[in-house]
């Protein structure tokens, strides 16, 4: 839900690095108690919009402002008003739990009339109560991961970084950490957060898919499904299907096909025209069709259609 001005604007933010464009004309706005996913394929300059957001790292041009701070300009003011987690690791393993949530509240100027209230929460939120001894390094990694957005909103910041928080986290504690980033925007705050979950891009109010530095899709997930597949979405499950695949790269009625799970999706013009044909094609060719059908399109259909890499005819892999 959009509530008021927008707490972080970009307008035509460039990063270069020698020759490579990094970030190239990214244009978007983020909100008051949204949660904004930002969504690409490894490389695509997710991570390093990210850093220049969080007055880390420099625009080679284009302008940038968080909680109304150019963070070209004044970068440690931004970073008073921001909470960040990177995709690595950041607390210090071999410190106790209780250590690092001191040593971040340092960090961060907790006032000490607020430190003792903080540091509950941040246990009970990481669901580290009675384990405030614990050696860092030791804990499960949901653990961690849980324990390290604890310590970056530990100043109660009015906007959030996330940066692929839930990376190599198993799928209970990813659930219980998008918990967290939803009662966190129910309570005021912008979350902007990276992943290439497709499951976890299902919760962002809006996304902005970004490849090769440029945006190229902006929207609600449900706006994007409907109106960004280019042509009609096809399952099909057959025998043999690393081979039907490869024949179908070929056919002249597929504009784009990939592996999603056992079964193949296929993008074609017309479903009503294309699904009786490919039937025949591949029958033709040995592959016995069990079921074939036109289907709406999944995020992670929208994802691959717009950022996939070109290799001929047909769809490259997708980050999963």
């Amino acid at each position: 839900m959009r509530n008021g001005a927008p707490s972080v604007v970009v307008r035509e933010l460039v990063k270069t690095f020698g020759a490579f464009t990094a970030v190239d004309r990214v244009s978007l706005e983020a909100y008051p108690g949204e949660i904004f996913g930002f969504l690409g394929p490894n490389g695509a300059g997710k991570s390093t919009t990210i850093r220049i957001l969080c007055g880390l790292l420099r625009p080679t041009s284009g302008k940038a402002t968080v909680a109304g701070i150019d963070v070209a300009h004044r970068p440690e003011a931004v970073r008073q008003q921001i909470g960040y987690m990177s995709q690595r690791f950041s607390l210090y393993n071999d410190l106790r739990v209780i250590e690092n949530i001191r040593f971040f509240a340092g960090m961060y100027s907790v006032p000490a009339a607020v430190l003792p209230e903080r540091i509950s929460w941040v246990l009970e939120m990481a669901g580290l109560k009675g384990r405030e001894s614990a050696i860092t390094g030791t804990l499960a990694t949901g653990w961690k991961q849980r324990l390290a957005l604890g310590c970056a909103v530990l100043h109660r910041p009015p906007i959030v970084f996330l940066d692929e928080p839930t990376s190599g986290v198993d799928p209970i504690s990813r659930r219980q950490f998008w918990e967290l980033i939803q009662a966190m925007a129910s309570d005021g705050a912008t979350v902007f957060v990276t992943t290439h979950y497709m499951d976890e891009a299902e919760y962002c109010q809006r996304l902005v898919l970004i490849d090769a530095g440029r945006i190229v899709a902006n929207g609600p997930p449900s706006a994007l499904k409907r109106e960004k597949m280019k042509g009609e979405l096809l399952n099909l499950e057959c025998d043999r299907p690393g081979q039907a695949l490869e024949l179908l790269k070929d056919h002249p009625l597929v504009v784009d096909a990939a592996m999603f799970g056992g079964s193949i999706h296929i993008v074609v013009a017309s479903a009503g025209e294309s699904v009786p044909a490919l039937k025949e094609y591949l029958s033709g060719r040995q592959i016995t069709v069990f079921r074939i059908g036109q289907i709406a399109p999944t995020l992670e259909d929208i994802f691959v259609s717009l950022t996939a890499r070109r290799e001929g005819p047909g769809m490259a892999g997708v980050t999963q």
